[in-house]
């Protein structure tokens, strides 16, 4: 997972204290998307996806593994996937998914290409203020990552004076400053874990969810999560504001595949734990 754009950087401003700002430009192509009212009039958003018998989902398909193509040219697949799949059966209708870049995401949303978008948004004041989330489908944290045999490393208070490997673009390079921490500059995960595994630095801070899938994929790492932060970031489907009967439907459907074990079993699948709650 290269990129955990959206979600990793809310998280990590959130924890940081600092205010994320959303922009959003570009767009998609495609339609078929229902209509909510920007303020006011009636809500036909469930009404719509119900008489057409799909529900139209934005998401990237290049972002592993939330969204992506199996053997890179095969079936649209990954977590994010699947839970759409899963609430547009609960929902009686099709998921057909639109693959847009995540630059035009939000104008595609704007513009009604989509219903929804299903691509680890977080949730933060500022979008929630122009749009609709269903409750959260995805939990994280900020965790810090070194060698399994580290015992010097317990908190973030103890990454003080040690060497963190952080790209100096993410805002997770700030909690490793803000803990005191020595950084050596890298160009993103996969340089920096591979650093921290050749013991040529002692930790590298992160989201919780790029380490899990990392550990999935490479159970022989000989790494763990040394500490992370009690703050956590939560991702959801998001809807242009008003979709209000859209939204409490998918919210509804959530809950029913939190209570089947659905959830579980498509987290598991993807990081080995349950990441939904």
């Amino acid at each position: 997972m290269n990129r955990v754009h959206s979600r990793r950087s809310a998280l990590a401003a959130t924890l940081a204290g600092l205010a994320l700002a959303l922009t959003a430009c570009g767009g998609g192509s495609g339609g078929g998307a229902s209509s909510a009212p920007a303020s006011g009039g009636s809500d036909t958003s469930l009404s719509d996806v119900k008489s057409k018998g799909e529900i139209v989902i934005a998401t990237e398909g290049t972002y592993k593994p939330f969204s992506f193509h199996a053997e890179g040219a095969g079936d649209l697949t990954g977590y994010d996937v699947e839970i759409a799949r899963a609430v547009a059966e609960k929902l009686g209708v099709k998921a057909k998914f639109q693959e847009t870049q995540f630059d035009g995401i939000f104008a595609g949303l704007d513009a009604k290409r989509f219903d929804t978008i299903a691509n680890q948004i977080s949730i933060n004041a500022e979008r929630k203020a122009k749009y609709d989330f269903s409750k959260p489908y995805t939990v994280s944290t900020g965790v810090i990552v070194t060698k399994a045999d580290n015992s010097s490393i317990n908190s973030f208070e103890s990454l003080k004076g040690k060497t963190a490997a952080q790209s100096l673009t993410s805002n997770f390079y700030k909690l490793a400053v803000d803990a005191g921490a020595n950084v050596q500059s890298v160009e993103g995960w996969a340089q920096g874990v591979a650093l921290v595994r050749q013991g040529r630095v002692d930790a590298i801070v992160n989201d919780k969810l790029t380490y899990l899938d990392y550990a999935k994929t490479n159970p022989d790492a000989g790494l763990k999560i040394a500490a992370e932060t009690t703050d956590k970031s939560e991702s959801a489907f998001v809807f242009r504001k008003g979709s209000t009967e859209l939204t409490s439907a998918v919210d509804k459907a959530l809950d029913d595949l939190r209570a089947d074990g659905t959830l579980t079993k498509i987290s598991e699948k993807y990081f080995g734990t349950d990441v939904t709650k």
